[in-house]
């Protein structure tokens, strides 16, 4: 268990109790009050310290928004001075930090000062999944789909609240799984992915779909954060076979979110010189395959176009 175990002291046991909407919770329940009560109820959980102005400023404004939820939605704050562990399992860097959790994981985290339209959404969203998520309610081949067109069109706070329905009715569905890690992915949440990945069950990591989304994981901690583009094409127009310039480009390219070009580059490679650097430009374009899912226009298209060129 990542948390502190219940022979804690004294003191935490005069925290607010469950049944509450709003309530202090420390290491020694956390994970009875957080992970396991949001299997039910979605949660909330602050991560504040007395020190910061801007936890002060969101405080108000997120019990203000629990409170006309109406008992729907809980929050949970943490006193990260007082509860570094709960702060360090999950890589809470700054304050304040909220996550949301549901289905006894988290599936959405924002830091710094929020509006309260925007926890409002938040929140609204998080009711919605809840619903979603009763048995009678759920068709998961229907959601699943959904799921995957809202991830294709960017709609990630939708995406991850269909895969996380999915998993509140069936936690060993890798579809699912290996879904909500793509989206936290694409969300930008790598260390939240990370922590799936890192912490997923033996029947997700059986599933070929783990493997490709461990590999769209690893992609993503990989490639370079940013890069001179124009530079990098102006030395290609002066020497378009210059394989390791392009190759250069597809990466970040592909990290700049222009994956459609990005998978184009690469094929330009292997349509110039097949085998370069023992197939290196084909190996890449399968990761790229890989991040995007193989259901991803980009992939199918991106394969024709491969298969294309290797044929021709």
């Amino acid at each position: 268990m990542l948390f502190a175990n219940k022979n804690e002291t004294a003191a935490q046991n005069t925290l607010a109790p469950a049944t509450d909407a709003i309530f202090d919770v420390g290491a020694e329940q956390f994970e009875d009050l957080v992970m396991r009560a949001s299997m039910d109820t979605p949660m909330l959980v602050d991560f504040w310290s007395p020190s910061c102005g801007p936890c002060k400023q969101l405080i108000p404004i997120l019990e203000a928004a629990i409170q006309n939820a109406g008992g729907k939605v809980r929050l949970a704050k943490v006193n990260v001075d007082e509860n570094p562990e709960l702060a360090q399992a999950l890589r809470v860097q700054s304050v304040p930090t909220v996550y949301a959790f549901f289905g006894g994981q988290p599936v959405s985290a924002f830091t710094g000062l929020r509006s309260q339209s925007e926890i409002k959404t938040l929140i609204d969203q998080l009711i919605k999944t809840a619903q979603q998520s009763k048995p009678d309610a759920l068709d998961i081949p229907a959601t699943l789909t959904q799921a995957a067109e809202s991830l294709s069109q960017n709609d990630f706070m939708t995406a991850q609240s269909l895969y996380t329905a999915v998993l509140g009715q069936d936690e060993n569905n890798a579809a699912a799984y290996t879904g909500l890690v793509r989206t936290l992915i694409a969300a930008g949440y790598t260390e939240q992915a990370r922590s799936m990945v890192d912490d997923a069950p033996d029947a997700i990591i059986a599933n070929p779909q783990f493997t490709a989304a461990k590999t769209a994981l690893e992609l993503a901690e990989s490639l370079p954060a940013s890069a001179d583009l124009t530079g990098l094409q102006a030395k290609i127009e002066k020497n378009p076979d210059d394989h390791a310039t392009r190759f250069d480009l597809a990466l970040a390219l592909f990290s700049d979110n222009n994956k459609e070009t990005a998978i184009d580059e690469l094929i330009e490679i292997i349509r110039r010189d097949r085998n370069w650097e023992e197939d290196k430009a084909r190996t890449q374009l399968l990761k790229f395959f890989d991040a995007l899912g193989p259901v991803d226009p980009l992939t199918m298209a991106g394969r024709r176009k491969l298969s294309t060129v290797l044929f021709s």
